[in-house]
């Protein structure tokens, strides 16, 4: 059988021009072949052309129109709004008219409530494991707002909304959590400076009590204090006892910071142990201002011990701390 024009030709066309299937161009897009198959029933994004058998076969055409659909739902705006936009974009609004959006919400959407836009792009991000749109969003917001804003405002919201759908759902989207957890972390430690004008002053210790694996709180207060240029120790999660005591020891700090985000990882005997370290010759002993940071600390109380209960009470707090033990 003689071979058509075209026939001879497609050897010669690049990848970009021949038709994509919906698997190819999830992975070119970077999310789930579910997802183009819910803009298609739901916003009436679909392909232009379907091969023998009902195959989707997504042409250029389809790929600049989804691409559009990725960026505007990447930058927060609503998926039903991001497909009448990207429809008329590509000049096909008359001929592919949007469904009404009774249904809105895009699969896998988190419950996020009144918020930051910046929390909808996040948000939307995450649950497509888009890394580098995660990254680059962290990073836009803490440049933008500063570690405690980004964090009270856009971080926290989103790890809520994300850990409420988790609850719900079944143990489904913890992949989204970890990833997420991941990235603010890595945000936050980026906006960390090592070393600042007073990096021999005395420091501030930030340390989880033993037993407590949340971490992103003291990094958050970490970054924060850094923002100031106020020396920090990060210590991490579940520091041992005997060791958080002989780091104190060594360190003369400031002030020590211990994080608690259940009752049964706040250690009041601990908080006691700390407070009572004292350093220095005698006559002029000095003694770390200690700070029970976090919900697991509710109800419980040490000698002296300070209870911020944000972010920002925490900063002002460990400012004025560090300024006291300055003189």
């Amino acid at each position: 059988m003689s071979e058509s024009p075209a026939d001879r030709d497609a050897p010669n066309r690049s990848s970009v021009e021949l038709p994509l299937t919906t698997g190819a161009l999830a992975r070119r897009l970077g999310v789930a072949p579910t997802t183009l198959r819910s803009w298609e029933q739901r916003y009436g994004i679909g392909p232009a052309v379907r091969a023998e058998g009902r195959h989707r076969r997504w042409t250029p055409r389809d790929v600049a129109l989804l691409a559009e659909m990725c960026r505007l739902t990447s930058s927060g705006v609503p998926p039903a709004e991001a497909a009448q936009a990207a429809l008329e974009a590509a000049g096909a609004h008359a001929e592919r008219p949007v469904r009404t959006p009774g249904r809105s919400r895009a699969a896998g959407a988190l419950p996020l409530g009144d918020v930051r836009q910046e929390c909808r792009g996040l948000a939307r991000a995450a649950v497509r494991l888009d890394s580098p749109a995660v990254e680059r969003r962290l990073a836009d917001a803490v440049d933008r707002y500063g570690v405690v804003v980004a964090w009270q405002e856009v971080m926290v919201p989103t790890l809520h909304a994300v850990g409420r759908k988790w609850a719900s759902s079944g143990d489904r989207y913890v992949e989204v959590e970890h990833l997420l957890s991941w990235h603010v972390s890595t945000a936050l430690r980026r906006h960390t400076p090592v070393s600042g004008p007073h990096a021999d002053a005395p420091p501030v210790v930030l340390a989880c009590a033993p037993g407590e694996q949340h971490t992103l709180p003291i990094e958050a207060l970490n970054a924060a204090l850094g923002e100031l240029a106020l020396p920090t120790r990060m210590f991490g999660a579940a520091v041992p006892a005997e060791a958080l005591t002989a780091a104190v020891r060594r360190l003369g700090p400031a002030a020590v910071v211990l994080w608690a985000q259940a009752r049964s990882t706040a250690s009041p005997p601990l908080a006691r142990q700390v407070a009572d370290i004292r350093w220095g010759v005698k006559g002029a002993r000095r003694q770390p201002s200690v700070v029970l940071a976090g919900p697991g600390w509710s109800g419980t109380s040490a000698r002296g011990a300070l209870r911020p209960t944000t972010l920002t009470d925490a900063v002002d707090l460990l400012s004025a701390a560090y300024e006291a033990s300055a003189t």
